[in-house]
Order: C-alpha cells, then sequence, then structure tokens
C-alpha cells in the first residue's frame, strides 16, 4: 500500500467531500493519507469514518491542511474559490498533484491559480465526468460547424442547494462553442433576461440555470436554427462519476510535470 499515492481530501464533509472518501477507500490505486475541513468545524479531530458514521479509518480531520499536504501525493479539492486559492498555494510547496473541481472561480482567481501551477500539476475541471467532457468535445465541433444563423442556448439543471450559477460545467459547455466559432466567451454571453429584454442579439450563447430537488446535473446544449434544432445532451445520476473522474486525474497527475491541466488531458482527448 505505500507505494500507492496518497490522497488529502478537502471539504471532506461536504458532499463531494465524502463521495471522494468512499472512492479513494474502494480503489486499489490509491490510500486516503488526510482529510481536511474548516477551523472550528465539529468534526476537527475525529476519525473520519466514525464522523461520517460507519468504522474508524485511522485518518483524523484536520484544520491544518499544510500539515495534511505534506504527506501527500496529491490532493482533490471541491471547495470554495477562497479556499481553493490557499490550498493551491499550500499544494504547490508540497509539490502534491492539485485536482481543483470548485466551481463559481471568477476569471481573476482563476488567473491566480497560475503561479502555484509552476510547482506542481494542476488539473482544474468545471466537471470530472468523462460524458461531460466528450459533450465539450462535440459542441465545440458543432458550434464550428454551424454559423450565427444557429441560436445557442446552454441549459443547465442541479440541486436546489447549488450555490453558483451558471454551473461550471455550463461555463465549459458555454467556451467550447465560443472556441468553436473562434470568439471569446466573454463577449458574447448572454446570462441575464427578465422583463422587457428585446429581440436576441444575433451570435450570442446563452444560459438558463435551473435549480430544485435532489438532482446531480443535466446539460443541454440546444443549436436553434430556422426549422430545425440540434440537441446535445448529458445527464448525471450519481455523483459518484464526479468522484471516479477527479480520482483518476489524481493518478494521471502522478506522471506530469508541473503545469495546467484539464480533463480534456486526463482523458487523452486534447489534440495537443
Amino acid at each position: 500500500m505505500a507505494e500507492l499515492p496518497g490522497i488529502v481530501v478537502t471539504g471532506a464533509s461536504g458532499r463531494m467531500g465524502q463521495m471522494l472518501i468512499e472512492t479513494i477507500r474502494a480503489s486499489e490505486k490509491a490510500r486516503l493519507v488526510g482529510v481536511v475541513e474548516r477551523a472550528g468545524h465539529d468534526w476537527i479531530g475525529q476519525d473520519i469514518g466514525a464522523a461520517m458514521g460507519g468504522a474508524e479509518l485511522g485518518v483524523r480531520v484536520t484544520d491544518d491542511p499544510l500539515e495534511a499536504f505534506a504527506n501527500a501525493q496529491a490532493v482533490i479539492d471541491f471547495t470554495a474559490p477562497e479556499a481553493t486559492l490557499e490550498f493551491a498555494a499550500l499544494a504547490a510547496q508540497a509539490r502534491a498533484v492539485h485536482v481543483i473541481g470548485t466551481t463559481g472561480m471568477t476569471d481573476a482567481q482563476i488567473a491566480d491559480l497560475g503561479p502555484a501551477a509552476r510547482h506542481c500539476p494542476q488539473i482544474r475541471a468545471g466537471n470530472m465526468s468523462l460524458g461531460v467532457n466528450l459533450l465539450v468535445q462535440l459542441t465545440r465541433q458543432v458550434a464550428a460547424a454551424l454559423d450565427a444563423d444557429f441560436d445557442i442556448e446552454v441549459i443547465e439543471v442541479h440541486h436546489n442547494k447549488k450555490v453558483d450559477a451558471p454551473s461550471g460545467t455550463a461555463l465549459m459547455l458555454g467556451e467550447a462553442a465560443a472556441e468553436g466559432r473562434g470568439q471569446n466567451l466573454a463577449d458574447i454571453s448572454d446570462r441575464g433576461r427578465d422583463g422587457i429584454t428585446g429581440a436576441r442579439k444575433r451570435g450570442d450563447i446563452g444560459f438558463t440555470a435551473i435549480r430544485g430537488g435532489d438532482i446531480v446535473g443535466e446539460h443541454d446544449v440546444l443549436f436553434a436554427g430556422e426549422g430545425e434544432r440540434i440537441v446535445l445532451r448529458h445527464m448525471a445520476t450519481d455523483r459518484a462519476i464526479f468522484a471516479r473522474g477527479a480520482l483518476k486525474a489524481a493518478i494521471w497527475g502522478q506522471d506530469q510535470g508541473p503545469g495546467q491541466y484539464d480533463m480534456v488531458d486526463v482523458l487523452g482527448l486534447s489534440a495537443r
């Protein structure tokens, strides 16, 4: 077991944190060596297995990420933008692979991740699933094949506790569509419609966010032209797909040099 890469999970008490812990436990390719929670959390000092309501795992929850990262080969991070920036610097210091599934980051925050990637592999994606990353590739190809006579709308559906919109995956899809048309998403993004908005602007990429119940995640990319529509769709029914993808990224990153990567690289779908 000692030869297997040691993984630290941040945000251990969260929905994704617990799923990641279970996924690593079940894996024969990695081992859980640390879990991190925010200072003052009830789980601090407890064995993570017991805190999750099961058998003890021999790993205690800590609020000291530097100590946890020092013994790790990879950090998997689905937390909040400000925490992710802190973890990026510490992962770089530990020379640990940093897998980032955090969404809701601004362009400035994403840019701030860059310096840390000079010292360790940094793998960031708005979605870690194989199916979604294939959808991203297809979206880019279809957008490149169709001109602005086809309106593009990205429609995403998530559970009622999701705090950011559009989702990270929706933005990935929007960016892919914009790239397919040789444009910058920031210049053609249409995210707000309320009241008398006027006609849709030709060439814009629209976003619609729906929140409700316990929906794991659904994404449609709609290409709507005169008399015809093309819809590309991905539906997630189990968030374990994201945990499995993140673990795959952490293991893949063991053989990579410092730099910034995404799931397209991990899955071997990149043309670069």
